[in-house]
């Protein structure tokens, strides 16, 4: 009996099962991306206009992105707790939507339903911070991994959702909002107590290679089946029964993980003392505080006293050059023969605050590049309906479903990538980020220029530019300013998207569709021989045909996304001799 208990308390304690069951509470954690199903519910019982839903899809946005209060009380509060007030924000939030929506409260003003909307949709910033803030600091070493498969699971939970909600089968459409407010909160809930950092001793196992070949595994297989489930159900008409099945099946998959920390903790071999201590000691050793400012003055130096041309150099010569001139000025040092300056605050690669980010160029730069990239995503994201119908397209759910599996993908993909290249190249995480950067640009350049299938190419590779976006970002930023604030820094960099978006879908997207809806219109009267002076007040009456209504638009933030990637080049140049120190000594 005791033997079972230890291990049960060990399985308790294993960081696979507390990064599993961050999965699963981020595979529910998404019900922002729910908002396009419900708000068609809202408009209908409500009686609102077009533009008063838009209003309630800016108080989603809003709530979606801000997540300092999330970040800030990371920092004081046990996981847990974090995890609590955002079941309270999302059960309260739209639980209340959905009593209005339903008539059993009285109908009230706009207003109190974009609080509404706004205080539920927060919650997941709870969610998604104790999730990030708990994986992070327990796989200190696979950090774009970890947040690349999570951040995945957030953009893949309102297709799951979605199915769920088809297999319930509910008379009432409004169902949806009840199962947004209680399917989540039942989730994090049951897992509250489990996800927790850790603590950072022994990250280095043999079998963590394996184990996350075996998730992007899953990944991939959960992203090929949910896409076949969506063009199945598109083409053929089939019962309540299948998709019962389909949806069980589905379930299934994403509770596989788990298989992982069981076989870990009940069928594989204790690992012996002599190994544990191998892996104990592949960590830093604890030093004092006077040895590590010493450390960080010298390293302080050799930025400074380094030549340029070392920079160029390959990763492992350059390696061997930067150690050769600590070497040189540990010695000096030592020996009384120079004097090394002390910088005040934390360097590149420590623990910063937020405040102390802010002031920082590289933090900016990151900050500014995203903005561009994601900005950039997000506007195709939010106009893709629209998209669809200046193309002749009658259904856009194919093309959005499809976007939503290469977001997933590119968020998975971009983890995995920029591990390749911190691992094997030992060169800055950020230069995944430029990548993808490109990647983006490539796309939206291809449909500026009308080429044939470009809502298909645009689809796949903003997928997947987007996604990876958001798995590079808050890896890199956990390496450049430490791991102590990474909740409330990881939710300043959220502010990109809407900030992006408010104004290139808000100001640029949103002109330049106007412009040529109003000038198809003119021209439409002209052709039916109206010559009366033309008035065209009404903005829901007017369409834009053909390629040319977002060409343009696209053809601009294509050239934005370039921006973008220069700004990330720059943050990889000043960066080097950062990531140099952090993984040029790990490569195999």
């Amino acid at each position: 009996m005791m033997r079972v208990y230890e291990k049960l308390n060990e399985f308790y304690s294993n960081r696979w099962l507390v990064f599993v069951c961050a999965m699963w509470i981020q595979s529910c954690a998404g019900v922002g991306y729910l908002f396009g199903s419900i708000s068609p519910v809202i408009k209908s019982a409500m009686g609102y206009t077009q533009r008063e839903v838009a209003i309630l899809g800016v108080a989603k946005d809003l709530g979606d992105a801000i997540g300092f209060v999330a970040g800030g009380l990371c920092e004081v509060l046990p996981i847990w707790a974090i995890l609590a007030i955002g079941v309270v924000q999302n059960f309260l939030g739209y639980g209340l939507l959905w009593l209005i929506v339903i008539g059993v409260l009285p109908s009230l003003p706009l207003w109190v339903l974009c609080i509404c909307v706004f205080v539920g949709t927060n919650g997941e910033t709870y969610f998604n911070t104790a999730a990030l803030v708990s994986c992070v600091q327990n796989f200190p070493k696979s950090r774009g991994p970890v947040v690349g498969i999570l951040k995945g699971f957030a953009g893949l939970s309102g297709a799951i959702l979605s199915q769920i909600y088809l297999m319930i089968n509910a008379s009432s459409e409004a169902s949806l909002i009840f199962m947004i407010a209680v399917g989540p909160s039942i989730v994090v809930i049951a897992l509250m107590f489990i996800v927790r950092p850790m603590g950072g001793h022994k990250q280095i196992r043999p079998s963590d290679s394996l184990s996350f070949s075996f998730i992007y595994g899953i990944c991939l297989l959960l992203a090929a089946y949910i896409l076949g489930i969506l063009l199945v159900e598109d083409l053929v008409d089939i019962s309540q029964t299948v998709i019962t099945l389909f949806v069980v099946i589905l379930i299934i998959v994403v509770l596989l993980p788990v298989t992982i920390p069981v076989l870990l903790v009940f069928f594989s071999e204790p690992i012996p003392s002599s190994e544990e201590s191998l892996l104990a000691g592949q960590e830093k050793p604890e030093t004092s505080k006077s040895e590590q400012d010493g450390s960080e003055v010298i390293l302080s130096e050799v930025d400074e006293e380094k030549p340029e041309e070392v920079d160029q150099l390959p990763a492992s010569e350059r390696q061997k050059r930067i150690a050769q001139l600590q070497a040189k000025l540990f010695q000096a040092a030592a020996e009384g023969a120079v004097r090394v300056k002390r910088k005040k605050g934390p360097r590149r690669g420590e623990d910063f605050t937020l405040l102390q980010a802010l002031i920082k160029a590289d933090f900016w730069l990151i900050f500014l590049s995203l903005v561009l990239a994601s900005g950039s995503g997000v506007t195709v994201i939010d106009n893709l309906g629209q998209i669809c119908e200046s193309l002749g397209y009658n259904d856009s759910s194919i093309f959005v479903s499809m976007i939503s599996i290469w977001n997933f993908l590119g968020r998975v993909g971009g983890g995995y990538l920029s591990e390749i290249v911190v691992r094997k190249f030992s060169l800055p995480r950020p230069v995944a980020m430029a990548i993808f950067q490109v990647v983006m640009a490539i796309g939206l350049f291809y449909y500026a220029m009308g080429f044939p299938g470009e809502i298909y190419v645009l689809t796949v590779l903003i997928g997947l530019g987007y996604g990876a976006q958001w798995a590079i970002v808050p890896a890199s930023a956990s390496e450049l300013f430490g791991l102590k604030s990474f909740g409330a820094l990881y939710n300043f960099f959220t502010l990109a998207s809407p900030a992006g978006s408010l104004i290139f879908s808000g100001v640029i997207a949103s002109g330049i569709y106007d412009y040529y809806a109003e000038k198809q219109a003119a021209l439409r009267k002209l052709a039916l021989g109206s010559m009366p002076p033309i008035s065209l007040q009404d903005d829901d009456s007017l369409t834009c045909s053909g390629n040319i209504c977002y060409s343009l638009t696209f053809g601009i933030l294509s050239g934005l996304c370039i921006v973008a990637m220069a700004l990330s080049s720059i943050v990889v140049y000043r960066t080097k001799s950062v990531y140099a120190q952090l993984y040029g000594t790990s490569r195999s």
